[in-house]
């Protein structure tokens, strides 16, 4: 799968996040892969076309929200069954893309802050969140520039489907679990490095079905769960995971799994202390 996930007057970030005003919209950092960030830039006005390039990430993403909302309703102690159950909570979303999961995690009641390193990702975030009245915290930038601010801490730290993509993963995962509250959760999701993942989650889904472009994704940077583990194995986090992510082709669907070959999450709490 891929990250993540006519313009709109930009909407300055919310001040209670501890971005500066005067920030600049140029996303800069060690974590920037200037090829990926080309790559998905050139798409950004097709992210909310669910029978376009971004078609797999919108059926895929009934089965993460899914997973995010169980994982932090058990960790945050949220009830399950609330229409918006983490209402007062702040959550930060990092590698937004087109914001397929910033307005989900907004409507469960969470006070929104989205990141991109791609500006153009973001001018259609910001496009499609005022088309639908959803008050959303949109900017390009990076999470290096945004903890040099000063920003956050954050009750949820989400970057799903990113961190394949990054050029520094381990610099990038430390500082995204340093923007996050004591007692507060980040999550993970990627990819596994596998045979299988090389199979289906390279081969198959790039030039067999065709779901993502060709040269989407690196093989060589999926992550296996215990090297996430050991890049924050330095943090004041504990990490549990990986939990599982499966596609049913016969029912052309995504659900939990134990099952973690391909895509998984990692769920990491920062101490209270």
């Amino acid at each position: 799968m891929t990250a993540s996930n006519g313009a709109a007057p930009s909407r300055l970030p919310q001040q209670g996040h501890g971005f500066s005003q005067n920030s600049s919209e140029t996303a800069f950092g060690a974590s920037i892969d200037p090829a990926d960030v080309a790559r998905f830039s050139a798409q950004a006005a097709e992210w909310w076309d669910a029978h376009g390039p971004f078609a797999p990430l919108h059926r895929f993403n009934p089965a993460r929200l899914a997973l995010i909302r169980d994982q932090l309703c058990t960790r945050l102690g949220r009830d399950l069954k609330a229409r918006a159950p983490f209402e007062g909570l702040t959550l930060l979303d990092v590698g937004c893309g087109g914001g397929l999961i910033a307005e989900p995690m907004r409507r469960m009641g969470f006070d929104v802050t989205a990141i991109d390193a791609s500006s153009e990702n973001i001018g259609t975030a910001r496009a499609h969140a005022d088309m639908v009245g959803l008050d959303i915290a949109y900017r390009a930038a990076t999470v290096e520039q945004i903890e040099a601010e000063g920003a956050g801490p954050f009750d949820v730290v989400l970057t799903m489907e990113v961190i394949e993509h990054v050029a520094d993963p381990e610099g990038f995962v430390r500082a995204c679990s340093r923007l996050v509250r004591p007692g507060g959760v980040m999550m993970v999701a990627t990819l596994n490095r596998t045979l299988k993942s090389l199979a289906l989650g390279k081969v198959a889904a790039e030039y067999i079905l065709r779901w993502v472009p060709a040269g989407t994704h690196d093989w060589r940077q999926f992550l296996k769960p215990e090297e996430i583990r050991t890049m924050l194995a330095a943090e004041p986090v504990a990490v549990e995971g990986p939990y599982g992510l499966n596609y049913d082709p016969l029912h052309d669907r995504w659900s939990q799994t134990d099952d973690a070959g391909i895509n998984y999450m990692m769920v990491a709490t920062r101490s209270a202390a």
